[in-house]
């Protein structure tokens, strides 16, 4: 078991609610204070952009819930955090870190802050990210906004990268700010800042977790998913948010791939005779000496656990060039779609958040739009 309350895992948090040793309003609390000491102050990690102010409500409203009927289930009474680019329905704005939507309120929740509450999760609160889930400017530095400023990795803060776009996210969780975290990826937005802050992070088949209420990039990449100090609370986490949605049609072409439980998968053995690639080429001989040792370490173990490591492999795709065509082409139409849903008094096009920037370039163009550029002109 966690020596340290705030690095319980979910099943820990619940065995002690469970026995009466620990409540939501306590740890609800306990990370208040860690935000408060943290996350402004001290090494300023800056993850997180506000918190609700029903939250201790909710917890106590939970806790109650639990004496009267028992646990909801795993997320009964459990802290999280979501990026700044899924829609709440309650008093946190949405705003994917820009100013041009800083005082944004949602009008309802998105289905991944819906399935939350049913499951008895409590939103703690938004996180920072890189400014429009990173699809702003060509050097945007990763966890930069306008709305919020700068994230900090908590391992080296202002040394090491911190990941982008779910920067706040990653940061949050590395610094117990909360139990788990939800992130959205297009192109490595969980994975990036997952793996910078020695986190897990899991990018979720695209249907398989719904986007409706989510600020989009790309209808054919985007996804949420969840980010967790353990692969177990990953896959408890996974299992509340994944459910059809009449809404998006996406969710629908994952019918009967889908399951009750993920943590049923959960398998010390899983790795026995599955077979793994290594990447050399272009991948792991480019990494550091002291990354490269890492890896090979980790090579060797999951030989030991079983697996037959096919080394090397070579992916004839993996030197070719990348681009951003189809993102900048999905991007302008998601967006205007988006956008045309909020209330009066905020722009209602990529156009309009385009002009809203240049009026005020000092604070909200300290790196540019060409990303926004571009696509507008598609």
């Amino acid at each position: 078991m966690a020596n340290r309350q705030e690095e319980l895992t979910i099943e820990e948090i619940q065995d002690r609610m469970a026995e009466g040793k620990l409540s939501s309003r306590e740890l609800v609390l306990m990370y208040f204070e860690r935000i408060a000491a943290y996350n402004r102050q001290g090494p300023s990690i800056n993850a997180v952009l506000e918190i609700n102010p029903d939250a201790l409500h909710i917890a106590e409203a939970l806790d109650l819930e639990r004496e009267l009927h028992g646990p909801r289930g795993q997320l009964h009474g459990i802290p999280v955090l979501l990026k700044d680019n899924i829609d709440t329905g309650d008093k946190l704005h949405t705003s994917a870190g820009s100013l041009a939507l800083a005082e944004s309120y949602a009008a309802k929740d998105s289905f991944v802050a819906e399935k939350l509450r049913e499951a008895g999760a409590i939103l703690l609160g938004k996180t920072n990210l890189t400014e429009w889930a990173n699809f702003m400017a060509a050097d945007m530095p990763n966890g930069f906004s306008s709305r919020g400023g700068q994230v900090l990795n908590p391992y080296g803060p202002g040394e090491f990268d911190v990941g982008g776009s779910s920067s706040g996210s990653g940061a949050a969780v590395a610094a117990n700010f909360t139990v788990v975290a939800i992130g959205t990826e297009t192109s490595g937005s969980i994975l990036s800042p997952s793996s910078e802050n020695s986190i897990v992070g899991i990018k979720p088949t695209v249907g398989l977790i719904s986007r409706t209420g989510i600020i989009p990039i790309s209808h054919s990449q985007d996804t949420a998913g969840p980010m967790a100090r353990t692969v177990q609370d990953a896959a408890t986490l996974l299992t509340a948010l994944t459910g059809e949605d009449k809404s998006d049609p996406a969710t629908f072409t994952r019918k009967g791939q889908t399951h009750r439980d993920y943590t049923e998968f959960l398998d010390e053995n899983g790795l026995k005779e599955a077979r793994i690639g290594v990447v050399r080429k272009g991948f792991l001989d480019d990494l550091e000496l002291p990354q490269q040792k890492l890896m090979e370490a980790a090579i060797e173990k999951m030989t030991e656990k079983g697996a037959e490591m096919v080394d090397p492999i070579h992916i004839p795709t993996a030197n070719e060039e990348w681009d951003l065509n189809v993102l900048i082409h999905e991007f302008k139409a998601g967006l205007n779609a988006y956008l045309k849903g909020l209330e009066p008094g905020f722009p209602r096009s990529l156009k309009e958040v385009i002009e809203y920037n240049l009026d005020h370039a000092e604070s909200a163009l300290k790196y540019g739009q060409s990303i926004l550029l571009t696509s507008e002109a598609t």
